[in-house]
């Protein structure tokens, strides 16, 4: 069954082919004989019922570096009628932006089937989403309120602060125990977000890899160990960390267990979780990065699981 599927995406002529997992998907969607088209959120209009994406174009693509996709003409197509599946492919930042597209798409519901659910994307953000499975994390606070983290400084005599709706590494900063920078940071984050930001207790084992897990439907598809750059405590391939094949341990298989059946239930079935040293730190639900270079270590097809999954969906 060929499908029509239309990725909300960041600019395609921007994207690193090498790497990037949204071209992996597209790629694994034209050789099973789907359709595709692409647009960038701001082409959402809602309209007396009906969701449409203006601007939206048909495009192939193929891996040659420079000349990755060929694009058709601009068009508008109903998004509930047209299109068969949509993928909320976009980069965060998880802004009022990004949650208002998901209020769009989820007006398809029962006509178009969005990868990943629009709404559970809403309420699951990254960093809080995760507060659920805190057993499983390392101590953490979310606050605006210097003196509640220094008192958790106080606590943990090591810590990193952090954006609560960041990404890819970005504004990550660790805090000693004599709490240098400490207020001036918390200053700057507060001028810049108007959202709690979060600390948690500094996990050394970072040193040895911060390691990313992807589940599709709630399944283990494989895992890739992030190992900082020298001098850095930013493991994201993003920031300059560096990929290792790594298998999974016991605690790790004991967490993807724990969340396969909530993941399953909200329709979240393309997640990144990132793994310190045992401690679960975030569950990526927005746009999950790093198949690319996991599949190239172990010789695995996630594309390909998640379209087996997409289409087990659209079929249900």
């Amino acid at each position: 069954m060929s499908l029509r599927v239309a990725v909300q995406m960041d600019p395609i002529e921007s994207i690193n082919i090498a790497g990037d997992s949204t071209f992996a998907l597209m790629l694994e969607a034209q050789q099973r004989g789907h359709i595709l088209f692409e647009y960038q959120p701001g082409a959402l209009t809602y309209d007396e019922g009906r969701v449409r994406a203006s601007g939206i174009r048909p495009v192939s693509v193929q891996r040659e570096q420079g000349n990755h996709f060929t694009a058709g003409d601009r068009t508008t197509l109903d998004l509930g009628r047209d299109i068969d599946v949509v993928l909320m492919r976009q980069d965060p930042p998880f802004d009022i932006g990004y949650i208002t597209a998901t209020y769009l798409l989820e007006r398809l519901k029962g006509e178009t089937l969005v990868v990943n659910d629009p709404a559970s994307v809403r309420d699951a953000p990254e960093k809080l989403f995760v507060l659920d499975y805190a057993r499983f994390m390392p101590p953490t606070m979310i606050s605006r309120s210097l003196d509640e983290v220094r008192d958790f400084l106080g606590r943990h005599g090591d810590i990193v602060l952090k954006p609560l709706h960041g990404k890819a590494g970005e504004g990550v900063f660790r805090i000693g125990k004599d709490g240098a920078n400490l207020t001036s940071l918390a200053e700057l984050f507060g001028a810049i977000w108007k959202e709690p930001y979060i600390a948690q207790a500094f996990l050394p084992a970072v040193s040895e890899g911060d390691k990313r897990i992807i589940l599709v439907d709630g399944e283990v598809a494989g895992a890739i160990n992030r190992v900082p750059a020298k001098g850095e405590i930013r493991s994201n391939l993003a920031a300059g960390g560096s990929a290792h094949k790594v298998e999974l341990t016991t605690r790790e298989q004991e967490i993807c267990d724990a969340l396969k059946p909530e993941l399953k239930a909200r329709g979240l079935l393309f997640v990144g979780i990132d793994v310190i040293g045992g401690n679960l730190t975030e569950i990526n639900v927005t746009s999950p990065t790093g198949i690319v270079a996991m599949d190239g270590f172990n010789g695995s097809d996630t594309p390909g699981m998640i379209w087996d999954a997409i289409e087990r969906r659209v079929g249900a």
